[in-house]
């Protein structure tokens, strides 16, 4: 039986952990393990596969990497919380929908511990809170694996998201758990968002184990 591991990578370029996504999917075998990246980035604008480079109105000094990942326009700077699930998604009966879900339940899971109240949108990918967005997805799926995955925002500078359209959106308002929790540290915060997927994952998979064995 395969292994959940997860991998915490520190502050990273996007263009190379980018690469790396790619030829692990790439190079994935049945007997792979899934794992769980977690990291931060570098400042950076990403476009997603089909994204309008228009809704970047400003990049200025900020790099803009083109992305095969889904959605429009996001920005990832230091004091984001990135998590890439790196995932057999039969193994845990998940569909792009339904990884989605658990990946927005997990952040609002996480919210709640923070005394944050927030929602997802089933039109529009993510988490908000009182409609500004806390929280972007964005996943590729290749031969039903993920890669490619959410972004937190937790204690970083927003200013570089008044540049662009967040997730293709105009007036579009973001926000992050400083906002509401003065005192809060990425380590932590990124040590609770991994157990609370590690822990939703594994009950999936237990769930598709047990539904086999019937």
């Amino acid at each position: 039986m395969t292994d959940l591991v997860v991998k915490k990578l520190g502050l990273q370029p996007y263009a190379s952990v980018h690469d790396n996504m790619q030829r692990f999917t790439n190079n994935r075998t049945a007997d792979s393990d899934d794992e769980i990246w977690v990291l931060q980035h570098l400042p950076v604008y990403t476009l997603g596969q089909a994204g309008d480079p228009g809704h970047i109105l400003d990049a200025a000094d900020i790099p803009v990497i083109q992305s095969d990942r889904g959605g429009q326009v996001t920005y990832h700077g230091p004091g984001q919380l990135i998590i890439y699930p790196l995932l057999d998604l039969r193994r845990y009966k998940l569909g792009v929908r339904s990884l989605v879900e658990l990946l927005e339940n997990v952040v609002i899971l996480l919210l709640e511990e923070y005394g944050i109240s927030a929602a997802s949108r089933r039109d529009a990918p993510g988490v908000y809170v009182d409609e500004k967005k806390i929280a972007a997805l964005g996943l590729r799926i290749r031969r039903s694996c993920s890669f490619h995955g959410l972004s937190l925002n937790v204690e970083m500078n927003l200013e570089p998201f008044k540049r662009i359209n967040p997730c293709g959106y105009t007036g579009l308002e973001v926000t992050q758990i400083a906002d509401f929790s003065s005192a809060v540290q990425i380590a932590p915060v990124a040590d609770q968002l991994q157990q609370l997927l590690v822990s939703a994952l594994e009950a999936k998979r237990t769930v598709a184990l047990q539904n086999r064995s019937v």
